[in-house]
């Protein structure tokens, strides 16, 4: 295609996009809208609301994200930030082909309606809808392995042998980023929890970035948080809006222990090593240890200090241990959906699967 395709990985929680043959998206932000009262028009509609991107901070209550657990729930949101995406690389090339990595979940309805809103809405030249794991299996440059895919809103295992999708041993666990985001703020505020409330989510935010870990052994970690005196930790604190400290709990710093032992947070399993081990062992006996030996870990929560080994040695330790596991990381994994579209197109073997605008508008006339 032509040397400038826009790629557009939307997921749940964050939007990436740029130019194709970039190391990296030139774009990344929250995947969310609002619709703020308007001054003429103030009553409870959406037609009488003005739809933004991101959070009001007049209004933080009206806020939403348009994309929930891979499944697309409002379109108009959608419409809007693909509108956006594409009047700011538009700048600086016009007539650019569009990538979409989409979630396996979308329905032909949703592919449709995608359609619908490229060509016809924002008059794209050509388009192009991707699988987002086989996209990550690419960014590796691998075409036979396990993506492991834990994002903001799905946590996914999906197996692969020579580029094509084994879909049978396909494993998708509800619970992910969000869950996390969500047991911190019940944790940290309790009856005050209010996820639309600036200052919880500022605090939020900064723990899950700054000071939570995956730990090897959660008995151990219990046991060393637990022996060290009060305040002695001065990373372990947060303050509140009138400056009182507060000291976080062992078991907020060890929030993503929630990925490898969801019953613990009353979450339903299983865990994400038992996904893993579950979707290859359906997969032929021959093809496993090569499976096993190209396990690709990407999407954000993965980047949780102690993620990728303590997903190695679950591998290792109980089910695998006379095979050789090797789980295969990047330094930009949260954008590994990205990354591999950005090759995928320039390669000649996925020319026939882009769909022009006057193919789109022949196929609507039949």
């Amino acid at each position: 295609m032509a040397s400038r395709t826009i790629i557009i990985d939307h997921g749940s929680g964050f939007v990436k996009s740029g130019f194709s043959g970039w190391n990296e998206p030139q774009m990344v932000f929250p995947s969310i809208v609002n619709y703020s009262p308007c001054r003429e028009n103030p009553g409870p509609s959406y037609a009488r609301r003005h739809l933004s991107l991101g959070i009001d901070i007049f209004h933080p209550d009206t806020y939403s994200y348009p994309i929930q657990r891979g499944r697309i729930l409002n379109w108009e949101g959608v419409e809007h930030i693909w509108s956006f995406i594409l009047k700011k690389h538009r700048q600086e090339h016009e007539e650019s082909p569009v990538l979409v990595a989409e979630s396996f979940l979308r329905e032909p309805a949703d592919r449709r309606k995608t359609l619908e809103i490229m060509f016809e809405l924002l008059d794209v030249p050509s388009l192009l809808l991707a699988d987002q794991m086989a996209m990550s299996l690419y960014a590796s440059g691998l075409l036979t392995g396990v993506v492991v895919d834990s994002g903001y809103g799905l946590t996914r295992v999906q197996p692969f042998h020579l580029g094509h999708p084994l879909r049978p041993s396909s494993k998708m666990l509800e619970f992910a980023g969000q869950d996390l985001s969500a047991y911190l703020f019940k944790s940290l505020f309790k009856e005050e929890c209010n996820q639309h409330n600036l200052f919880q989510m500022e605090t939020v935010d900064t723990t899950q970035m700054s000071k939570c870990y995956v730990p090897q052994n959660l008995e151990e970690a219990l046991d060393f948080h637990q022996s060290l005196p009060s305040g002695s930790d001065e990373s372990n604190i947060y303050h509140l809006p009138d400056g009182t400290p507060v000291e976080l709990t062992p078991m907020q710093r060890l929030a993503p222990e929630m990925f490898f032992s969801p019953q613990m947070f009353d979450l339903p399993g299983p865990s994400i090593h038992q996904a893993v081990v579950d979707s290859i062992k359906t997969c032929e006996a021959s093809m496993q240890p090569l499976l096993l030996s190209h396990v690709m870990a990407c999407g954000g929560n993965t980047l949780y200090p102690g993620f990728t080994k303590r997903l190695y040695k679950e591998l290792t330790t109980d089910h695998f241990s006379c095979t050789k596991s090797t789980v295969w990381v990047g330094s930009s994994r949260n954008f590994t959906v990205w990354l591999g579209a950005s090759v995928m197109a320039h390669l000649s073997t996925y020319k026939s699967e882009w769909m022009t605008k006057e193919e789109y508008v022949e196929g609507m006339r039949l």
